[in-house]
């Protein structure tokens, strides 16, 4: 993802010289593409991720889209009072990009485990929170962003994911995208989680459960018509994200609640402990039941909890 996000932002600074890029001291064979054409809007401030965003608040005060970038939490929680007061506040046009984020950086530990981010994000004012599921997402997200007024978020993979969509999507601000068809459940994923969710999507057919997949690459602005068809059409759904509480799940949740829609309803996510042992991506995400099968299991379990209520 993180390379379908910086040759995105390099075609569009081509166009507009009003884009910046500024890192903190990392992207080493990734942020080249940018820093060798637009050597005069590329800025590494080095190991000072705070300092980071206020000189990309003060080059959004003179007229410039900052896209500022470092790994999982450096530019999140290491920054986030200068997120809020000089960057949301203020309404500027900083856009914060996230790379490694859920549990990409296994082997590094929690200190690099972005799985708090979404929450404390989407709590921001005027900001647009975005996390793409693959790289055709990625690059059309990048695209959205630098071409809408204000602050966002962006959280990518780390590298190598691959590409999920089979046909390219219609990418639309705050709209979800349905990857599978199917009346029997709906399965809401945000993220990288998508591939994972389509391999149980397979396993529940297999099963005899078609899973209605949507993608929901804005967690704000939220697609709320997309929930309400879902829970209108299938009477039953799975959010499923690689983030602790306070992500999709309970944004979800409280679109059921307020319109008081009537579902059978599970949100599938990290526990909320901190993960604590040492691993690959995909290795952690099973201990936390977001392996292909841990996902299809919940989906049974929830479609015959549906049943004995029905």
């Amino acid at each position: 993802m993180r390379t379908a996000f910086i040759q995105q932002l390099s075609a569009l600074a081509a166009h507009d010289d009003r884009i910046w890029l500024v890192c903190g001291d990392l992207g080493y064979s990734v942020l080249e593409a940018f820093a060798d054409k637009f050597p005069e809007r590329y800025l590494n401030v080095g190991v000072a991720e705070q300092n980071m965003i206020g000189v990309a608040a003060g080059l959004a005060m003179s007229g410039k889209t900052v896209f500022v970038y470092s790994i999982a939490n450096f530019p999140v929680m290491r920054c986030f009072e200068q997120i809020r007061n000089d960057v949301c506040y203020h309404n500027l046009n900083v856009k914060v990009v996230a790379v490694g984020g859920g549990l990409a950086y296994g082997s590094a530990g929690y200190t690099h485990h972005g799985v708090e981010d979404l929450a404390v994000m989407s709590a921001l004012p005027n900001i647009l929170v975005a996390a793409p599921s693959d790289p055709i997402e990625a690059t059309a997200i990048t695209s959205i962003l630098a071409n809408q007024a204000g602050p966002a978020y962006l959280r990518l993979g780390k590298a190598g994911e691959p590409i999920v969509h089979t046909v390219a999507p219609d990418v639309q601000l705050g709209k979800a995208i349905q990857v599978a068809d199917g009346n029997d459940m709906t399965i809401i994923s945000i993220g990288g989680m998508l591939g994972t969710v389509l391999k149980a999507s397979e396993l529940l057919r297999h099963k005899g459960i078609k899973a209605r997949v949507l993608s929901m690459p804005f967690l704000i602005p939220l697609d709320i018509q997309a929930i309400q068809n879902a829970a209108d059409q299938t009477k039953i759904i799975l959010t499923v994200e690689e983030h602790g509480p306070g992500g999709l799940g309970p944004a979800v949740a409280e679109v059921l609640a307020v319109y008081g829609l009537p579902v059978a309803f599970k949100s599938l996510r990290l526990s909320g402990t901190p993960v604590r042992i040492s691993g690959t991506q995909e290795t952690l995400r099973g201990t936390q039941g977001l392996s292909p099968e841990g996902i299809s299991r919940a989906a049974e379990n929830l479609t015959a909890l549906r049943a004995t209520n029905d």
